[in-house]
């Protein structure tokens, strides 16, 4: 068997040596023969009209082409994330405007009412102290003036 594996890597190592440099060779010359290049140009040139013939065949029958499959799908996928973000802003309502969040503030709100109208009767309310002094202050010139003579 290693003399069958030596025999064959001997004959690829021989191939090889002086198959590689005639063959550039010949592939160069080829690229450089206008023939060759003109007829590899035509070739793409009918390709590309092959295409566009297949594309209007398929939109006469009412085929949607790959390109046409690819822009629907990137709007689809342009819809699917519009309507995530709708969904996500409907839950954030639902949260806003559940019936215990609403009580809740409702609460909060009518607290903060029973406060300010007890601090509003508070200062409505004449204070005793208060009217006391401004009597006293009354009084006092009312003294000065019987005593002057008045």
């Amino acid at each position: 068997m290693s003399d069958g594996s030596s025999v064959a890597k001997s004959l690829r190592d021989r191939f090889s040596g002086t198959t590689e440099e005639p063959l550039g060779r010949a592939f160069s010359d080829l690229l450089e023969n206008p023939l060759l290049t003109a007829a590899i140009g035509r070739a793409f040139d009918a390709r590309e009209k092959a295409s566009q013939a297949q594309e209007v065949a398929m939109g006469a029958l009412n085929i949607p082409s790959a390109a046409d499959i690819e822009r629907l799908t990137r709007r689809l996928r342009s819809v699917s994330h519009r309507l995530e973000g709708i969904e996500d802003g409907v839950h954030q309502l639902n949260r806003a405007f559940s019936p215990t969040g609403v009580e809740a503030r409702l609460s909060a709100i009518e607290e903060q009412l029973q406060t300010l109208s007890g601090r509003i009767d508070d200062l409505a309310k004449p204070q005793p102290a208060a009217g006391r002094a401004s009597a006293k202050k009354g009084s006092a010139p009312a003294k000065r003036k019987k005593a002057a003579g008045g």
